[in-house]
């Protein structure tokens, strides 16, 4: 590849690196705490791709003044550089895939995620007691991150939930002839991203599409969430409320 490629590809490469860390992209891929990282390392290859330019601009401008010196060098550099044209016109073509590749930014993991990796309890939730579970506060509805509603599901031997309406989201997920509210779980990127769902008894989630995001109101059944089921907890929904994906689509 060209060093003229090579410096473009870099500069593309850390201009999506930039624009994705503004415009909150990146929360696709990373968790909020990598944008400071994103924005850095995009702003460094910007950085060595202008540097880069500017040298081999510099370069060519003096072997050209120097070849203006001589007519030998004169004539010598004209053949040279004709020699060298077309190939660096087919190189600039390489350009069109980047563009596509790094400004059209792919979108979250989703429902196909979901049904190729299997549901489980968190991680934190092996190590937790019961007595780690305090009480529901107060209210009709108590809104939860779903990563707690499946922790608590099965691993609250005190049963907090019992009897308590929660509020959670996420997206559908149509698998085995059931419907699934799912989230994905992250430790750092979206490469250790790890499903919790809630099997939606009933209601009318079964007639969205898979990938469609859902805000649900209801009670978790006690004694659903079972490692035979992946700690998959039923919840029998009361309300079913179609919403906007998120800009940050993960739980951590």
């Amino acid at each position: 590849m060209r060093r003229e490629t090579q410096n473009v590809l870099l500069i593309l490469l850390g201009g999506a690196l930039v624009k994705i860390a503004l415009n909150g992209d990146y929360l696709r891929y990373v968790k909020p705490a990598q944008q400071p990282w994103i924005i850095a390392g995009g702003a460094v290859m910007l950085l060595l791709g202008v540097a880069a330019i500017v040298r081999d601009i510099a370069t060519v401008r003096a072997a050209a003044k120097a070849a203006h010196e001589s007519e030998v060098d004169t004539a010598h550099s004209a053949a040279d550089g004709h020699g060298h044209h077309h190939p660096a016109r087919s190189a600039w073509l390489l350009v069109v895939p980047v563009l596509a590749v790094f400004l059209v930014a792919p979108p979250a993991l989703g429902a196909d995620s979901v049904t190729r990796t299997e549901a489980r309890l968190p991680a934190s939730a092996a190590t937790t007691s019961a007595a780690a579970f305090p009480p529901l506060p107060a209210g009709a509805v108590v809104p939860m991150a779903m990563n707690e509603v499946v922790t608590r599901a099965g691993w609250d031997a005190n049963g907090t939930m019992n009897g308590r309406t929660v509020e959670i989201s996420g997206f559908v997920v149509h698998t085995g002839g059931q419907t699934l509210l799912a989230r994905l779980v992250i430790s750092c990127c979206a490469a250790d991203a790890a499903p919790v769902t809630v099997h939606l008894k009933g209601g009318d989630a079964d007639r969205f599409p898979s990938d469609t995001w859902l805000r649900v109101t209801g009670q978790i059944v006690p004694g659903t969430a079972t490692e035979a089921n992946s700690y998959t907890p039923d919840l029998v929904p009361a309300t079913v409320e179609r919403i906007t994906a998120p800009k940050d689509p993960y739980e951590y």
